[in-house]
């Protein structure tokens, strides 16, 4: 049960829930009137640094390397 835990499989599930989270809240600061430029950017580079993430992990798990 524990190794279930810390499958890569979980991990690859945690972090594209935390890829959605960061969706979620980029679309309601981007709606904040005033706009606050510094907080989305940085939302946006952690988001795309998750982004990264997932695809590796999945190319670690598929064991395939894209074309």
């Amino acid at each position: 049960m524990d190794s279930n835990l810390h499958s890569p499989d979980r991990h690859l599930i945690e972090l594209r829930m935390e890829h959605a989270d960061l969706d979620a809240m980029i679309d309601r600061l981007a709606e904040q009137t005033p706009l606050d430029e510094l907080m989305l950017r940085r939302l946006k580079k952690r988001r795309l640094a998750l982004r990264d993430q997932i695809v590796r992990l999945e190319i670690e798990i598929d064991g395939k390397e894209p074309a």
